[in-house]
């Protein structure tokens, strides 16, 4: 494509998602809000609301377990909104099981699991916290927890580690690796090769997806992990309260619910104190779903279909370098740069996700709340925090194996305010993420606003 050509097709993108940013996202220029926390949750189209309304008008739902016809119109939204996932994650060899979000979907593996005296647990330190706690069910049956660390140039993964565990573990008999497709908090998306090196090690793979499909394919046909973890409203805003599970059919019956409930058995009796479990999706969908919303998410993965995933992923590849470049590019009069991006400093398989800190003329950190407290007078919404990933606040802030033992061994409660005052170190940073109805004038913005910051 000549030069021309290719200036032509980053317009007409470009003009695509300021016709989208009109039509479907209005709401944001008519309270003068600027969005940038699309990791934390994405936003609503408004077309997804009105069909999502025309539906619930138009028609009676009733509760899905029964047979009369308000009952049977539920089931068949609900069961047309399950093959729209399978379809859209291209995961005929799975079953879609719904949960209220992706820490539910992750309880489930984490209860259901075989974990006893020899399992091992193997997990990057780069995991959200419902991810870390399945650690608690692996300790509480005796088994093996290990983390492999991230290194703190870049936040990727020691290969090297990760291979030497993997490898390492033959006395075991079940072994669970988990890691994030994509980081909640820097955007890296690990290489998801490394999910067939660990199952030709005998090793089940769990992948948290639930940062990476807002804007990057999922296809379970070219990568197959064993238990997939999503939650809807981070691809496309609405409704909240609802993901799924995704469970490889042929490692379903090695989670054993430890437990049954309304709608999870085929048949339960008092007297005999023994029950049957439903063999397919509905053993692990406890009691009544949320059937009046469940038809929103085939609305929702429609809504990303048409516009098209790709189309997206690239949209947010430009942003996030855009923002990048003009962050990268401050520094005080005194030569001292305002801001420290943490993580990768190429644009090489990363999301739309930057975390960052910020530091006055004398060098001194702001704190992260202070940051996000100036932004809210400017109605600039961002994040700040740990954002529930402990594993890439502790390699930011360089807090040592040490330290932190010293800190829990001292207390018996505590938080990150107590932490940062004991050990005299920074805890926490300020995230700032792009998405689907960002524009550059967002990110004009957020920059006068940062501007403001210079030579203070």
């Amino acid at each position: 494509m000549n030069a021309l050509a290719e200036n032509k097709t980053v317009l007409a993108h470009n003009d695509f998602f300021e016709i989208l940013r009109n039509v479907e996202y209005k709401r944001l220029d008519t309270h003068k809000q600027v969005y940038l926390d699309f990791t934390g949750g994405n936003l609503y189209a408004k077309s997804q609301i009105l069909e999502h309304q025309d539906l619930l008008i138009n028609n009676i739902l009733g509760n899905p377990h029964s047979t009369n016809p308000t009952s049977q119109l539920s089931t068949k939204l609900v069961e047309e909104a399950r093959q729209k996932v399978i379809d859209y994650f291209n995961a005929e060899d799975y079953y879609c099981i719904f949960t209220q979000n992706a820490s539910n979907a992750l309880k489930i593996v984490g209860e259901s699991y075989p974990f006893n005296e020899k399992s091992h647990f193997l997990l990057l330190a780069d995991n959200h916290n419902s991810v870390n706690g399945i650690r608690q069910f692996c300790l509480s049956k005796g088994g093996k927890v290990t983390y492999a660390p991230i290194y703190y140039q870049d936040l990727r993964m020691d290969e090297n580690f990760v291979m030497e565990k993997l490898q390492e573990s033959e006395n075991f008999e079940n072994k669970l690796f988990a890691f994030p497709a994509q980081s909640n908090v820097s955007g890296v998306k690990h290489d998801l090769g490394w999910i067939k090196k660990a199952q030709d090690l005998g090793w089940d793979v769990l992948l948290d997806a639930a940062a990476f499909v807002p804007t990057n394919q999922l296809d379970l046909k070219e990568v197959k992990p064993d238990f997939v973890c999503v939650s809807f409203y981070k691809i496309f805003g609405y409704p909240t309260g609802i993901g799924c599970l995704l469970v490889n059919k042929e490692k379903f019956k090695k989670l054993q619910k430890p437990w049954f409930a309304g709608g999870t058995v085929s048949l339960v009796s008092v007297n005999a104190i023994h029950h049957f479990l439903i063999n397919n999706h509905e053993r692990f969908e406890d009691g009544t779903l949320n059937y009046l919303d469940i038809p929103a998410v085939k609305i929702g993965l429609d809504y990303i279909e048409n516009i098209g995933i790709q189309r997206i992923n690239e949209r947010v590849a430009s942003l996030r370098k855009y923002l990048f470049e003009k962050l990268e590019s401050l520094q005080h009069d005194n030569g001292r740069k305002l801001i420290q991006i943490f993580g990768p400093k190429d644009h090489q398989n990363l999301g739309g996700t930057i975390i960052l800190g910020f530091y006055n003329q004398e060098g001194v950190r702001y704190e992260f709340e202070q940051i996000e407290e100036m932004a809210n007078q400017h109605n600039i919404s961002l994040r700040s925090g740990c954002f529930c990933n402990p594993g890439i606040d502790e390699v930011n802030n360089c807090l040592t194996d040490n330290e932190l033992a010293t800190y829990y061994s001292s207390h018996e409660q505590g938080d990150y305010k107590d932490m940062i005052k004991f050990l005299g170190k920074m805890r926490g940073a300020t995230r700032i993420s792009v998405g689907i109805a960002t524009t550059k004038n967002d990110i004009d913005k957020l920059m006068n606003f940062i501007r403001e910051l210079l030579n203070k």
